[in-house]
């Protein structure tokens, strides 16, 4: 199988990267949650080639992930805002953060801290479960088919919990 037609399995991971499965994009998304907006910014900051940044940028616009807005009409200038189906990405990046906090940080730390607006507290957010509130991890869960997975393959079975 190709990377280009990694989209058409009938996984959720699978097409989630088909959109966002790489470095760049991963960054990119990065920076527009720090609140980048602008090309030029966003090439700054990352320091990858002005294609492969526009590359990217179409990519997400093209998903729906970034919407281009205009900021000025002349000359005419775009910005790069979150949609509402990018901000649903920022667990994503949290979680990434998390790992790497606890496991790539330097000597000095995470570069970051996460401040909840509401409180003022630094958090690190966690997954949780929405019916009981308990926290979960890869222990805490199994996997079953849903219904497309059904359809294709009724007789598939997870090989084991997930532990």
């Amino acid at each position: 199988m190709r990377w280009r037609d990694i989209g058409d399995l009938p996984c959720s991971v699978a097409r989630a990267l088909s959109v966002v499965g790489d470095r760049w994009t991963l960054l990119v998304l990065r920076d527009a949650f720090l609140g980048v907006r602008r090309f030029g910014d966003f090439h700054a900051d990352l320091g990858t080639s002005r294609h492969r940044l526009a590359d990217r940028l179409h990519k997400l616009v093209e998903h729906g992930v970034l919407a281009r807005v205009p900021y000025a009409e002349r000359p005419r200038r775009f910005e790069y805002r979150l949609t509402e189906k990018g901000r649903d990405l920022y667990p994503v990046v949290v979680s990434l953060t998390r790992w790497g906090d606890r496991w790539m940080a330097g000597r000095d730390g995470p570069p970051i801290e996460l401040v909840h607006r509401g409180c003022g507290r630094r958090i690190m957010p966690t997954l949780a479960c929405p019916e009981c509130g308990e926290g979960v991890g890869a222990r805490d869960m199994q996997v079953r088919p849903g219904r497309a997975l059904r359809k294709k393959a009724p007789a598939w079975r997870p090989t084991e919990e997930l532990r």
